[in-house]
């Protein structure tokens, strides 16, 4: 299928912004490709220290017989459901190494932490920058110098491009990332959020939303919701740095261990005396590119407009939100996972996952079919589902076949929508984006007075007191990178949509994020240039109409010309300075703070 024209564009421009930096990037990784290996380079003391806690017989493999080793980095803890499956992997890959005569190593141990935790408290203003974090963690290990691949395990929200932000400073080496999958299916995503708009409303007690709470969450796995944790394994499949297909197997399934095992095997298919893939190559303006048609085709979460631009950035690359944007006109939407439909991941799966996702957009000419992915086979090994072979003696994979339900899963020629699920906001407000795909079309533009707010309880507690009970814009501001880590505000979904039920009309407007389970209220989200970096937000008065039009992708507020350019902003106060800088490590990230670029740069502290 020949490349859709705005694919292509799209590439090209992609290509010819990053053309400087993206030379730049290679080059250092063909000069770290070109040295001798970790072993044979460095001094012997620096050898003797770097595998001194192995087995002897591992250390003659390694240094005298010249055996590849592979770095595992792993974000296990057995507090967070998603990563506590990775506790086994280690001793697993070790044994697949072994077998196959090469050696592997614990090479870092990453944080991993999880927004449904720390969601609506200060714990969450951590969340962002854990991103880089785990990035740095990931270099720390890496740093060592003696691998020659690396097995990448993670999961979860800032985890997986934490990763690759990290394995990508080491582009010279092959890696594959090894999913974990998701828990079986337990309460319903919507049955739980009609039980947190009743809370909301003071309709039941604590109890009761404890109890349906934890029957949706309630086993190994990640959330079975479509939010970024999700939406993360979707963009590994079409970038190509999977196994195909294991994103969305389950922990409890025999089947996981086995495409496990098969990332033991595929990375050492791509080591330099092999086939040589390393990850910087790999992970080029195709697959970049790729990865943002995946995520537009399922309405994926809004997090990767900020976390893929991080990434790119990584690996030399320069994409912005008009990309997105660009692309979204013409990708169309063939998922309806919940919070854009009623059906989880597991359903999702069961009705063809990503293998069919990815194979109805190679045959749309709406993916590149020639990216480089860790199989020799190319993207089109990913349209395929693993399963266990005859005699269950090893993986096999057929082809996804026809959508096994069309209320979840629809044909590109049949979409759900013709154009994604996100949409870019431009206007005298900013830039900022909207995920579309989950709220109402008759909720695609509002306009209405404005009621600003500086902290997400100031919204709580006006909801609470009956202030809310009309049409209304909420902005709330000082939630951006610089001011507070850019927080998500997962927890004004209830409140909103509650009023929103009631047949108001109300949107929400920050500089701020939503979670990757958003979307059923409209929100123009990542406003930049934020507040605290003199934004508009901060000129932005209680009573001022604002009008948000996704169809038209404009955000405003209709304030005259004069008045607005007369305004002075409001600004932070020194009590709220001082309470975003202490408490729960906080005051550790106070650099990241002031150092954060603008959300739509990735809110990158690196650069």
């Amino acid at each position: 299928m020949k490349l859709h024209p705005v694919l292509a564009a799209v590439t090209q421009r992609i290509r010819e912004r990053s053309a400087p930096t993206r030379s730049a990037y290679l080059d250092r990784i063909a000069q770290a490709a070109a040295r001798e290996r970790g072993a044979d380079r460095m001094g012997c003391a620096n050898v003797a220290h770097a595998f001194a806690g192995i087995p002897p017989n591992d250390k003659f493999r390694v240094v005298a017989e010249r055996a590849p080793n592979i770095a595992i980095v792993n974000s296990y803890n057995d507090m967070l459901s998603a990563h506590a499956p990775y506790g086994s992997y280690p001793p697993l890959i070790k044994e697949e190494a072994h077998r196959l005569g090469a050696n592997a190593q614990v090479a870092a141990g990453v944080p991993a932490m999880c927004d449904g935790v720390t969601q609506g408290t200060a714990g969450m203003e951590l969340s962002l920058f854990s991103r880089d974090v785990i990035a740095m963690a990931t270099a720390v290990g890496l740093s060592h110098d003696v691998f020659d691949g690396a097995l990448l395990l993670g999961i979860c929200d800032k985890i997986v491009p934490g990763l690759l932000i990290g394995a990508l400073q080491f582009g010279h080496l092959p890696m594959v990332f090894v999913p974990g999958g998701p828990m079986p299916s337990g309460l319903s995503n919507t049955e739980k959020s009609k039980v947190r708009e009743l809370a909301a409303q003071g309709l039941v007690g604590r109890k009761e939303l404890l109890d349906a709470e934890e029957k949706a969450y309630h086993t190994q796995g990640t959330c079975t919701f479509y939010g970024t944790a999700n939406s993360n394994q979707m963009l590994m499949e079409a970038m190509g740095l999977h196994v195909p297909g294991a994103a969305f197997v389950q922990p409890q399934d025999d089947l996981r261990g086995e495409l496990t095992r098969e990332a033991v095997r595929t990375v050492l298919a791509n080591l330099k005396s092999r086939r040589y893939t390393p990850i910087g190559r790999l992970v080029d303006e195709r697959s970049i590119v790729n990865a943002m048609a995946a995520l537009l085709a399922t309405g994926g979460s809004t997090n990767h407009l900020i976390h893929w631009v991080a990434v790119a950035r990584a690996a030399g690359m320069v994409i912005d939100w008009d990309d997105f944007d660009r692309l979204s006109s013409v990708v169309p939407l063939l998922a309806r996972v919940y919070p854009n439909g009623v059906a989880d991941v597991n359903a999702f799966q069961d009705a063809g996952g990503p293998g069919y996702v990815i194979r109805e957009l190679l045959d749309a000419g709406l993916m590149h079919d020639d990216a480089l992915t860790v199989r020799e086979g190319g993207l089109r090994e990913y349209t395929r589902i693993p399963h266990w072979g005859e005699g269950r003696k090893g993986l096999a994979w057929a082809d996804a076949g026809a959508s096994g339900d069309d209320s979840i899963l629809r044909p590109a020629g049949q979409p759900f929508s013709r154009t994604g699920g996100l949409k870019l906001l431009t206007g005298n407000l900013g830039r900022s984006v909207i995920k579309v795909s989950a709220v109402p079309e008759d909720r695609h533009v509002i306009e209405a007075p404005a009621r600003i707010f500086d902290s997400q309880d100031d919204l709580l507690a006006a909801f609470k007191a009956g202030e809310l009970e009309r049409d209304v814009v909420c902005v709330v501001r000082w939630q951006g990178p610089r001011a507070n880590g850019m927080p998500e505000l997962h927890k004004l979904t209830p409140p909103l949509a509650v009023l929103q039920g009631k047949g108001f009309r109300v949107a929400l407007v920050t500089d701020g994020r939503m979670s990757g389970a958003s979307g059923k209220v409209p929100a123009a989200i990542h406003v930049s240039p934020e507040a605290e970096a003199g934004g508009a937000l901060a000129l932005l008065r209680d009573g001022d109409i604002v009008r948000l039009d996704a169809p038209a992708g404009r955000l405003e507020a209709l304030v005259d010309g004069e008045e607005w350019s007369r305004r002075e902003p409001a600004r932070m106060t020194d009590a709220q300075r001082e309470h975003n800088a202490h408490g729960v490590g906080r005051e550790l990230f106070g650099g990241m703070r002031r150092n954060a670029l603008e959300a739509e740069r990735g809110a990158c502290t690196w650069l």
